[in-house]
């Protein structure tokens, strides 16, 4: 009987241990796995974004200054040129004759000027010194006739109308005289440098005249003002090109603008000089830019203002017109007090919150007040502190005060688990 009785009893404490090792599993079953991460001190940059549109760093518009038909093209779309290159060349023979005709005008031009240093001045001098010679003759001999004939007229052998004759011609060859000395003065004085100047502005005149028809005949040969590609031809050969309308569109490729239309309220912290990053919509690629303007006058219709950032693009990867998202960084925070984004509560009522784990294994929620955001990295100014503990995944659904397990980031699916659970309640 005793060892029946002994069977029993000790039959009696295995089913206890039993049940109490099923309850104890079935409590840890019921508490909520959790994953956590510290609370840091680390450095956060504060970064405005906005979605922005790519420009090239330079971009021409070629266009004609003449209209006339366009002989050849040297370039197609996609094609590197360099400064200077001929990319095409239109129909010109009417102004190499034009040039042609003017070159002969200046070779007559100059050829008459060559003539006047010459020649043409001393014949002029010559002649107005001979005719000097000529009424000076006059001159004496009609002041010797009107002196005899006074001389006549004294001794009453001689009317005086004879006397008023011969003073009248004295008085004509004395006036020729002095017309003649004057007009040989001038030639001495000034008339050689006159006419020099004459025959020189003939030759520059039609040494502009040259010169104008050559440049009509260089505005046939279209020339890349800058080093790019060539984004846009139009035209084909034979068309008619028009003055005042594209004829080919060069872009400076090798660096990139991203324009952005930023929030006013968002940009008193931007700066020429902040570092910037452009990201590709259809990549993960990040490529560093840095603020190159940031617009003086805001937008009236859009209340923004317009910040440009400019980026190298060695490979060409980046395309003008393309959308991109910019980022750009307005502030470095050095030791801000940081957690990962995804340890904030989503909808929450009354600001952000967290859940912090104690060292009952309890979560406590926990008001907070954020600052900055930088990636997944947040800034808390007001809520929780360096070193404690909070909930960044499986905390979706959880009571204040509510008993958690801690499980490490990666060790399996339990803290997703719990919280699709959490939701499911």
């Amino acid at each position: 009987m005793r060892h029946v009785s002994g069977v029993a009893t000790v039959l009696v404490l295995c089913l206890l241990a039993a049940a109490c090792a099923k309850k104890e599993a079935a409590d840890v079953e019921n508490v909520a796995a959790v994953e956590v991460t510290p609370v840091a001190q680390d450095s956060i940059r504060r970064v405005v974004e906005a979605e922005a549109v790519l420009y090239p760093i330079d971009q021409a518009s070629v266009v004609p200054k003449i209209a006339a038909p366009v002989q050849k093209f040297l370039v197609n779309r996609g094609d590197h040129v360099r400064a200077g290159q001929l990319l095409a060349v239109l129909e010109n023979r009417d102004l190499v004759a034009a040039e042609s005709a003017a070159k002969s005008q200046v070779d007559q031009a100059e050829a008459n000027l060559r003539s006047t240093e010459s020649a043409a001045v001393p014949e002029a001098i010559m002649k107005a010194q001979t005719d000097v010679a000529s009424y000076q003759e006059q001159l004496d001999a009609a002041r010797r006739a009107l002196e005899s004939r006074q001389k006549l007229f004294q001794d009453g052998a001689l009317a005086r109308k004879s006397v008023d004759d011969a003073a009248v011609t004295y008085a004509q060859a004395k006036a020729q005289f002095e017309t003649a000395s004057e007009h040989l003065r001038t030639f001495q004085s000034v008339g050689k440098q006159e006419q020099l100047k004459t025959a020189q502005a003939q030759v520059a005149a039609a040494q502009a005249q040259y010169r104008s028809a050559g440049a009509q005949v260089s505005y046939s040969e279209i020339l890349s003002p800058i080093a790019g590609v060539i984004a846009d031809r139009p035209l084909y050969a034979g068309e008619m090109a028009a003055s005042g309308s594209p004829l080919l569109t060069v872009m400076d490729t090798s660096r990139v603008v991203a324009r952005a239309n930023i929030p006013q309220a968002l940009t008193a912290s931007i700066k020429i000089g902040n570092t910037a990053v452009i990201r590709l919509a259809d990549g993960p690629v990040d490529v560093p830019a840095r603020v190159t303007v940031v617009s003086p006058a805001t937008d009236s219709a859009s209340t923004t203002v317009q910040v440009w950032a400019e980026a190298a693009n060695p490979a060409e990867r980046l395309k003008p017109g393309a959308s991109v998202r910019l980022s750009i960084v307005t502030e470095t925070i050095p030791r801000a007090v940081a957690i990962p984004a995804a340890a904030i509560l989503p909808g929450e009522e009354g600001g952000a919150a967290v859940l912090v784990v104690g060292a009952d294994s309890t979560v406590h929620r926990k008001t907070i007040e954020t600052g900055a955001r930088d990636g997944d990295k947040v800034q808390i100014l007001r809520g929780v502190l360096p070193g404690e503990q909070v909930v960044t995944a499986g905390g979706v659904g959880l009571d204040d005060n509510s008993k958690v397990r801690i499980v490490k980031p990666g060790a399996g699916d339990d803290a997703g688990d719990a919280g699709k659970g959490d939701e499911k309640k």
